[in-house]
């Protein structure tokens, strides 16, 4: 906490600030003071409470009205809250300080008390280190018991270290065979005035064969091979025609004998042509 400062403002005259006097001035009556928010000056640290008063002339105050300025100034700032990473932390020392079996509302009076965590976070934080495997839990009889031993939380960092270990070897490796599969690679495809002839030829014979298939592609419905598929699709699609026109027969036969159903009847119900018929 800082001292207090007495701030003089005069008309005209920018404020001085001096350590407050050891005296201490005479009590104010109702209706001679007016209170406005003000600043001590520059540099002042965190938020001050600061009472404006103003007095009348002739008082042992400075003349003409002057503004007489009560800072206290101090450090008022907002303890910071935890982060959610924190909590979890703090959780964990829990379980790893007592080495001890907890259910949810045994957490849920520890963890305020000696962790600083809100007992309405207690069971969101508890639940996410459930989920990862953090904290183990097991339901007994009505109740849910929560657990956690500095003992599992080393050996699984151990088994974590081991597989990125192994990651990292594997990457290695892999990385050293593709190094030298790109040296091996690079032998023979010098940048060399043959080399470039050649590929300007490749490129050539390709752009050639593109079109001769766009060629080719025009004539395709005279192809002997393509016109034999079409027969083959066409024999396909006649065979499933003619089984579903008999098919169709049959339903009719059978309604005309369960129900004595007309014939004409039957077409008209379900949108059949009257000339349907299989085909040749």
């Amino acid at each position: 906490m800082q001292p207090a400062r007495l701030c003089f403002r005069s008309a005209g005259r920018p404020s001085r600030c001096s350590p407050r006097p050891s005296a201490r001035p005479r009590r104010l009556r109702r209706g001679d003071a007016t209170r406005s928010p003000a600043r001590c000056g520059p540099g002042a640290i965190g938020r001050r409470r600061c009472e404006l008063r103003r007095r009348a002339p002739g008082s042992l105050f400075p003349p003409g009205g002057a503004e007489i300025n009560f800072c206290a100034a101090g450090d008022m700032s907002k303890k910071k809250g935890l982060s959610f990473e924190e909590k979890r932390v703090r959780m964990m020392e829990i379980f790893f300080e007592t080495k001890d079996v907890f259910q949810l509302k045994d957490i849920e009076k520890i963890a305020p008390k000696e962790k600083g965590i809100t007992s309405v976070s207690v069971k969101e934080i508890l639940q996410s280190l459930v989920d990862d495997g953090m904290v183990d839990t097991d339901r007994i009889g009505t109740s849910n018991y929560f657990w956690a031993f500095p003992s599992k939380a080393l050996h699984a960092r151990k088994r974590k270290l081991e597989d990125l270990e192994s990651q990292f070897a594997e990457s290695s490796q892999k990385k050293e065979t593709l190094q030298k599969s790109i040296e091996k690679s690079k032998i023979g495809r010098e940048n060399t005035a043959e080399r470039a002839a050649l590929i300007e030829e490749l490129a050539a014979l390709r752009q050639k064969k593109e079109q001769l298939k766009a060629e080719i592609e025009k004539y395709r419905e005279c192809d002997p091979d393509v016109i034999e598929e079409m027969r083959q699709t066409n024999k396909v699609a006649k065979e499933a025609a003619n089984r579903w026109t008999d098919n169709i027969f049959s339903i009719k036969s059978w309604a005309k004998r369960k129900f004595g159903f007309e014939e004409s009847r039957i077409d008209k119900s379900f949108g059949i042509p009257e000339d349907l018929d299989y085909i040749d």
